[in-house]
């Protein structure tokens, strides 16, 4: 009997490998018949560092070259963090599976002590009860994330920030910048979580939608049955609410937009962050609401924030 192969797409950053063999592994507990290949390409969103995602073409960059792959028949599912997918995708290749989450919160990273760093320092900036080294930038390229730590601390200087964590990272120790934001899901990946020296709460920064979800992304019509024990009933809620939510502000990748879906049960909590990138006008709201309806959540909650900004 011939195996069944399965060609599974990735980015072929460290992390990006590691949250694809994570899937690899899901399936072949439950279908040890499969064969499966790992086919790992570079994305124009990795290859380009020198510009903001806002100026290049926005998150989508990180999975252009997997849809192609999907579309040419290359690979048969791609492996992606769904916050790095755009909200309104192609058609003919939906998303089929939402792993369970990981921890969705951001986190504040600081250098391993370095020489050259420490002669630099001239003032310290406190966060989270953390002193940081306020001549040098705080590096942090999400729009999203640095609203909310000006709310945190309005005079924290912050500079964008480029590249896969393990690039950030040595930036950071290179003393180029005093301190990281980063997403705790992918330290954790990574076994990095020693790098962690504080974790802000869902409160303090709300994580962006789909932080800590991996998604599976295939195309139309195909069978996936052999992705049904990965898919994650909870993560799929709460990705449906938060996208929805997203979806309804008609938020490009540059907007300061964040959701995030807590599930207690059959219920929902869905907190939302939204700016006018136009005026400056910020809002901030909590709706609840029954899982069953976690798109008209998100919706509803989307609505209610546009008109708080008017």
């Amino acid at each position: 009997m011939v195996k069944r192969k399965i060609r599974v797409g990735s980015r072929d950053s460290k992390l990006a490998v590691i949250q694809s063999h994570l899937v690899m592994e899901q399936i072949k507990r439950c279908y040890p018949e499969l064969e499966l290949e790992l086919i790992t390409m570079k994305t124009t969103g990795d290859i380009i560092l020198d510009r903001t995602l806002d100026k290049i073409g926005g998150k989508g960059l990180f999975v252009k070259e997997l849809e192609k792959a999907l579309h040419d028949g290359v690979i048969d599912i791609s492996v992606n963090s769904l916050k790095d997918m755009e909200i309104v995708g192609d058609n003919d290749l939906p998303i089929v599976a939402f792993s369970q989450r990981e921890d969705p919160r951001d986190v504040l990273v600081l250098p391993i002590k370095n020489p050259n760093a420490e002669k630099k320092y001239k003032e310290t900036a406190n966060i989270l009860g953390i002193d940081i080294n306020g001549a040098i930038p705080l590096g942090c390229s999400s729009a999203r994330r640095k609203v909310q730590l000006f709310a945190l601390k309005n005079d924290l200087q912050i500079e964008p920030v480029r590249g896969n964590v393990i690039t950030r990272l040595n930036k950071l120790d290179r003393g180029e910048y005093s301190a990281l934001v980063l997403a705790y899901a992918g330290l954790k990946r990574l076994s990095l979580e020693n790098r962690i020296s504080g974790i802000f709460s869902a409160q303090e920064i709300i994580p962006a939608a789909g932080q800590g979800i991996l998604a599976v992304q295939g195309r139309k019509d195909d069978d996936y049955s052999f992705l049904k024990d990965i898919n994650n009933k909870e993560a799929t809620d709460a990705a449906h609410a938060e996208r929805e939510f997203v979806k309804t502000l008609e938020a490009g990748c540059s907007s300061p937009v964040a959701a995030f879906a807590e599930i207690n049960g059959e219920e929902m909590r869905l907190s939302g962050l939204y700016v006018d990138e136009k005026t400056g006008k910020e809002a901030k709201g909590i709706l609840t609401g029954k899982r069953s309806e976690a798109r008209n959540l998100g919706y509803n909650l989307a609505v209610k924030l546009l008109l708080e900004v008017k």
